[in-house]
């Protein structure tokens, strides 16, 4: 029932504005031209004397007294012909920046120009544009604004294309020689026109002469203010919050985002990278086409030196900062600088495992740092962990304090990994590689797996025993270390179950004292020592001695015998 109210109420205001210089004349109206839901009753020759197309209407019409015209399609509505309808009666009316392209559509529409009548509403028009419309920047960015509900039209009769001309050269102007404050005050202006106007206008200031920085400038004030709900400010923080559930809002800001990147200047240095990565984490969360998040990941991989752990957090996280994202594009973007690293390292003759640039060093350090702040998170696994850290090149570590924190945040923070699957954590790490105090902070650290403690401890250890300040061979070490690693477990399974049995016999002997008593007696009165359960144990763990290579077997010797005390025995550390 509200439609025909609402109908009903535009046609009267519709007739009421018309009655106040058409229901004036003595004449009665004999003509009723619709345009969408308004109609106005006015007259025939009055129309017929400005506009041509209602003039071959009237003559080709099959009815011999035509008194309905129907004009829904005029572009800019009943508002525009009711202009023209002024224009035709000789009423007065303003013509402003606002309306000057709908008029000038609408006289094209209509063929209100100066071959059917001299001076019409079409050079009416044209002249407003060029001597008014035209002349400043502002005035040119509203007419093309206007132009966006009049397209085609307006292509054909060249508007749009003179707006866009006249913006790329004042744009220009201002970037080079602003004549306002603040000096980026146009970028605030062109965030209201539409995408498409707005790579033509980037692409005429291109020919002109404009500088990357430049358009990077327009592109960022325009993304800012039309993808407020996605990219977020400098700060880190949400401009406005998003609703996932409006579907129409999600896709037209896909397709905005698409586009916008498909703009980005060329040059890496141009864009600010924290703008990168959230156009990249707006990407990830709209779930724009593969194209547009490739670019985006290569321009950040170009740069990956200057980006910063907060950089890399801002691609990581939802809105809400609570869950992380798919992390497939961090690791594409590492691999992408390590793959551009590895071709300058071969074209400079250099091997790439061996000599690491300064930009690969400071990478390192950025990622070992970001597996830290993430490390926390339960939905990172293991393999994502270790998907990142491998990325970056063992020699890239001058040392492997960072990664040895993250690697201990990601143990604390994941207690319930068992002893496999805590070495697979500690795998993309290099004991050797710590500094002293992350080593001292490693040998008492009850997190790590005990291979990992044996490696720190066994390195100081063969320091002190050389006695020099210079590192040992790490290749040697790490392979003593590797033998040794299987004995040591070995070592540890055997000392466990001899306590236990140890355990056990204490609690027979206490239950069974007066037997015991007997079975000592007989071993007192007895003349030849029995070996014991104890002393064939001690043999026997004295065989498996992990340092093999270190202190002499004396399993063998009998206790009766006297030991050759001229050559000092060497002494190892014990891990008992």
């Amino acid at each position: 029932m509200a439609t025909p109210v609402r109908s009903n109420s535009r046609l009267s205001l519709a007739m009421e504005r018309t009655g106040q210089w058409v229901f004036s004349q003595d004449i009665p109206a004999d003509v009723v031209v619709a345009v969408c839901e308004a109609s106005f009753s006015l007259h025939k020759f009055m129309l017929v004397s400005k506009s041509n197309y209602i003039r071959k209407l009237i003559l080709e019409s099959k009815e011999p007294d035509l008194a309905r015209i129907n004009l829904s399609d005029l572009p800019g509505g009943p508002d525009i012909f009711e202009k023209t309808a002024k224009f035709c009666y000789g009423v007065n009316f303003e013509i402003t920046v606002h309306n000057v392209a709908a008029l000038r559509c609408a006289a094209e529409y209509l063929e209100m120009t100066d071959m059917y009548c001299d001076n019409n509403l079409s050079s009416r028009t044209e002249d407003f544009l060029a001597q008014v419309a035209l002349s400043s920047l502002s005035g040119a960015i509203i007419v093309l604004k206007s132009c966006e509900d009049l397209l085609p039209l307006a292509e054909d009769v060249k508007i749009v294309q003179r707006c866009v001309d006249v913006i790329s050269l004042k744009a220009c102007n201002e970037a080079n020689f602003p004549s306002r404050t603040p000096p980026n005050w146009w970028t605030e202006e062109l965030s209201i026109i539409d995408i498409e106007f707005i790579g033509r206008i980037l692409s005429g200031m291109r020919k002109r002469g404009a500088k990357a920085l430049t358009l990077a400038s327009a592109l960022t004030t325009y993304t800012e203010r039309n993808l407020r709900y996605l990219v977020r400010d400098h700060s880190g923080r949400c401009t406005m919050s998003y609703n996932p559930g409006d579907c129409d809002m999600y896709a037209r800001e896909r397709e905005l985002l698409q586009s916008i990147v498909s703009l980005l200047p060329s040059e890496k240095a141009a864009l600010p990278i924290n703008f990168l990565c959230c156009l990249l984490r707006a990407a990830i969360f709209v779930k724009a086409s593969n194209s547009c998040k490739n670019e985006l990941e290569k321009r950040i991989s170009v740069i990956l030196e200057h980006v910063t752990v907060d950089n890399l957090l801002v691609m990581s996280f939802t809105y809400d900062g609570e869950k992380l994202l798919d992390l497939e594009s961090i690791r594409r973007i590492i691999s992408g600088f390590m793959e551009k690293e590895k071709n300058m390292a071969v074209f400079s003759g250099g091997d790439f495992k061996e000599t690491c640039s300064a930009a690969m060093h400071r990478v390192a350090k950025t990622v070992d740092s970001y597996l830290g702040e993430i490390a926390t998170y339960p939905e990172f696994t293991i393999s994502k962990f270790n998907g990142i850290a491998i990325l970056v090149p063992k020699g890239a570590r001058k040392v492997d304090d960072d990664i040895y924190r993250a690697i201990d945040i990601y143990l604390k923070a994941h207690p319930n990994l068992d002893e496999i699957e805590r070495e697979k954590v500690c795998s993309v790490m290099d004991p050797l590689k710590l500094s002293y105090e992350a080593r001292l902070h490693a040998s008492q650290n009850k997190r790590l797996p005990v291979q990992i403690v044996l490696h720190t401890l066994y390195y100081d250890q063969l320091k002190l025993r050389s006695g020099a300040d210079d590192q040992p061979d790490a290749a040697a070490t790490r392979s003593a270390l590797q033998s040794d690693a299987s004995l040591a477990r070995e070592n540890e399974a055997l000392r466990s179950e001899l306590t236990k049995m140890k355990l056990h016999i204490s609690d027979m002997q206490k239950n069974k004292g007066s037997s015991a008593k007997r079975i000592s007696a007989g071993a007192a009165t007895s003349g030849s020592r029995k070996h014991t359960f104890f002393s064939s144990m001690s043999k026997t763990l004295g065989k498996l001695n992990p340092f093999k290579h270190g202190s002499k077997d004396t399993s063998h010797i009998d206790d009766n015998n006297a030991v050759d005390i001229t050559k000092p025995r060497r002494r190892r550390f014990s891990i008992s």
